[in-house]
């Protein structure tokens, strides 16, 4: 199996384009099914929809999530329609494997006075207190990833107008307004700080570390980490959080899901529709706390 893999993962390279991460992983499924047909004496002419079904069963007995199960189906199915394209096989074994449902799983959040405690912690006047709070500020004031923010560059911020031209999944650009506070912080570390940071090596990126370059998303969860903690918030605090809050303060504040789903650059609404799992978990919580009978 491991020349039609290669040969697979060349065509997704060279006719696809797909990236390189998007090959690792196909790469990471086809060889944990060779490693399965390999302990069993079988070959690829040997495999039929049971035979893959079984797979998976294992797959999921080691311990797989339904999300990475998902993920290794549709691996399956493109990697079958292929070889069955190719002639290789009669009959694509993979067209009727069904992926298991998707966990719902409720992304965490911050609450409003746990946020503000964290902003409200850092010292602008410290050294690099500056970047550190227009960092935080923008994560929850606009919800990026943390890929965006660490490609922002200047002219991608609109000072006046104060909005962002944000490049996200997919080579998608999106237009993302700054709240006020965000504004407020971005422009100060501009004016003092930031300038302090350029050396020889600075190029536009927004946010610079120490020695001038760009900040790597290493650094920025360090940084978010090490700002929790020094506010003193027990809760494990990462950029995603913050993003999470931000959609959800905004839904419980009365926000179209439409619009949301816009700021945060979402493809499909249904990916914005977990924000409305939390709020109710939110309403229910409330309501078995206060009512008589809850």
């Amino acid at each position: 199996m491991d020349a039609e893999t290669d040969a697979f993962i060349r065509y997704l390279a060279t006719e696809r384009g797909l990236s390189d991460a998007y090959q690792l992983s196909v790469r990471q499924s086809l060889d944990a099914l060779a490693a399965w047909i390999s302990a069993r004496s079988l070959s690829l002419a040997d495999l039929g929809t049971d035979e893959l079904s079984a797979f998976l069963t294992t797959r999921k007995e080691q311990g797989l999530a339904a999300s990475s199960l998902r993920i290794t189906v549709v691996h399956l199915k493109i990697f079958f329609r292929w070889l069955t394209g190719r002639g290789t096989l009669p009959m694509d074994p993979a067209e009727p494997l069904i992926a298991p449902r998707p966990e719902q799983q409720l992304p965490e959040t911050l609450n409003r006075a746990t946020v503000a405690r964290l902003l409200e912690s850092i010292d602008p006047t410290r050294p690099l207190g500056k970047r550190d709070l227009a960092i935080l500020e923008l994560f929850y004031a606009s919800g990026l990833r943390l890929s965006e923010l660490c490609r922002l560059r200047l002219e991608e911020y609109d000072e006046e107008e104060a909005f962002l031209r944000v490049t996200g999944k997919g080579n998608k650009t999106r237009i993302v307004p700054v709240g006020g506070k965000a504004r407020e912080a971005i422009d100060h570390y501009l004016r003092s700080e930031r300038r302090e940071l350029v050396s020889k090596r600075t190029g536009s990126h927004l946010f610079l570390s120490k020695r001038g370059g760009a900040l790597s998303p290493e650094r920025v969860r360090e940084i978010v980490k090490e700002r929790a903690a020094a506010a003193g918030i027990d809760l494990r605090t990462y950029p995603h959080l913050l993003r999470h809050s931000f959609a959800t303060h905004l839904l419980e504040g009365g926000a179209d899901l439409r619009v949301i789903q816009e700021l945060l650059g979402h493809a499909d609404i249904s990916t914005t529709q977990i924000y409305t799992h939390v709020d109710g978990a939110r309403l229910k919580s409330i309501h078995r706390r206060f009512h008589p009978r809850g």
